[in-house]
C-alpha cells in the first residue's frame, strides 16, 4: 500500500523533530508514502527497530480552502478518543511548526491490519462477513455515544441544528454549480432534477428526524476501517477529515447506502449498485434491519424509523457531490479520467433522493418523526 514518495518531505529535518519530541521513535527513518490519502499526503516510517508510523501532513503550498485540511483537528478527535472504547490508532504527536517539514503534521501508530474496498467483503467466509459487518456497526454506535464533553471536545463543532446547516449549504452550493457553464459547449450543469421540492421537503420542520447531537466521523464505511489481520473485529477507523459534532443518522446512511443502491433500478442502471447487497444474494450479508437493531443496542437510540429521512439526504447530498465534479468537468478543471461520467450520474442518484422522498411522505406524511 505504500510506495514511492510522490511530496517529497526534509527527512533529516523530520528526525531532529523526532529526536527531540518523539522518543517511541528511534531515528534514522525509512519514508514510504500511501495511495490514498489524496486530500492530506500520508507517509509510512519505519524507524531504525522496524517499527511502522503513520505521518499525516497538509499539502504543500497555497490552499483553496481555509476549513479543509485540517490535520490538527484529525490529531484532536483521535487523540480524544484514545481514552474510550472506540479503536482508533494511537497518536505521539502534532507538530505546528512549520519549519520542521513546511506544514503540520502529525504522527499515528500504524495498524497493522485488514482494509476492504468492496463492503460486500467477498474475500472472508460467511461467518466472518456477519461478525465484521457486526463489528463495523458497534464500533461506529460506540463512537456516537461518547459525550463530546467527556473528551474535552464540546467545542468540536455546534451542538444543534446540523442538518439545517447541511441544508442549506448544499442549497447554495448546488445553485452555484448548477449555473456553472460548460467550456465548450456553453451549456449550464443545470439543477439536479426535483431540487426545489427536495430543498422544501427536507426544510420542513414536520418531516425533519429529532434533532440528535453526537460526534460525526462525515464519511464513516466499510473502507475508513481496519479490520484484524485475522480476527472478524475493527481495530481502527481512518480518514476523519470530516468529522465534526452532528446528527448521528449521516454516518449511519452513509454506512449503508449500499442497501439503499443495490434495490434502486436507477442506480442499477449505471453501474452504481452493488449487487451483492440485494436481499438473499451474498451468505452471512447482515439484514439493513439487523444491522439497524445491533446500533440501538449499542448506542441507546432507536434510529429505524428516521431511516428513510436520513437515506433519502444521503443521496441528495452524493447528487449534489456528483453535480460539483460535473461543474468541474465543464471548467475542464476535473482531475479524474472519468469526472465526465458524472454529468449523467447525478441525475439518476437526484431521482433516488425524489423517490424516498415520496417513500417517506407515503409512510409518515407530514407528521413529526
Amino acid at each position: 500500500m505504500a510506495g514511492v514518495v510522490r511530496q517529497p518531505i526534509d527527512l533529516a529535518s523530520l528526525e531532529r523533530y523526532i529526536t527531540s519530541n518523539v522518543p517511541e521513535i528511534t531515528v534514522p527513518l525509512d519514508v514510504k508514502q500511501f495511495g490514498y490519502g489524496q486530500s492530506n499526503p500520508t507517509y509510512q516510517l519505519t524507524d531504525k527497530t522496524g517499527k511502522k508510523y503513520v505521518l499525516r501532513k497538509k499539502p504543500p503550498g497555497k490552499l483553496l480552502s481555509k476549513t479543509a485540511h485540517k490535520v490538527d483537528r484529525e490529531y484532536r478527535i483521535i487523540h480524544a478518543l484514545e481514552k474510550t472504547d472506540v479503536p482508533v490508532p494511537k497518536t505521539f504527536c502534532l507538530c505546528q511548526d512549520e519549519d520542521v517539514i513546511g506544514t503540520d503534521f502529525y504522527i499515528m501508530e500504524f495498524l497493522d491490519g485488514r482494509i476492504f474496498e468492496d463492503p460486500a467483503l467477498p474475500e472472508v467466509t460467511p461467518e466472518e462477513r456477519t461478525k465484521m459487518w457486526h463489528s463495523a456497526i458497534t464500533t461506529l454506535a460506540k463512537f456516537h455515544r461518547v459525550v463530546p464533553k467527556d473528551v474535552g471536545l464540546e467545542n468540536y463543532g455546534k451542538p444543534s441544528g446540523f442538518y439545517n446547516r447541511q441544508i442549506s449549504t448544499f442549497n447554495t452550493i448546488s445553485k452555484a454549480q448548477g449555473a456553472t457553464v460548460d467550456k465548450d459547449t456553453g451549456v449550464p450543469v443545470g439543477k439536479i432534477p426535483h431540487q426545489d421540492a427536495i430543498v422544501e421537503f427536507f426544510s420542513d420542520p414536520k418531516t425533519q428526524p429529532k434533532d440528535r447531537s453526537s460526534f460525526v466521523h462525515g464519511d464513516y464505511k466499510i473502507d475508513n476501517v481496519v479490520f484484524h489481520k485475522t480476527e472478524p473485529r475493527v481495530i481502527g477507523i481512518l480518514d476523519w477529515e470530516m468529522s465534526t459534532i452532528g446528527h448521528p443518522l449521516s454516518d449511519l446512511a452513509n454506512l449503508l447506502t449500499p442497501y439503499v443502491t443495490a434495490t434502486a433500478q436507477q442506480a442499477l442502471d449505471i453501474g452504481r449498485a452493488n449487487e451483492a447487497f440485494q436481499p438473499g444474494v451474498t451468505k452471512g450479508l447482515p439484514s439493513r434491519d439487523q444491522l439497524l437493531a445491533w446500533y440501538a443496542e449499542v448506542a441507546g437510540w432507536d434510529p429505524r424509523t428516521s431511516m428513510t429521512w436520513g437515506d433519502a439526504f444521503g443521496l441528495y447530498r452524493s447528487s449534489i457531490i456528483m453535480q460539483g465534479i460535473a461543474a468541474r468537468y465543464a471548467l475542464r478543471q476535473a482531475s479524474s479520467a472519468n469526472a465526465q461520467d458524472y454529468v449523467a450520474m447525478m441525475h439518476p442518484f437526484s431521482e433516488i433522493t425524489w423517490d424516498l422522498v415520496q417513500k417517506y411522505v407515503n409512510m409518515h406524511g407530514k407528521a413529526r418523526l
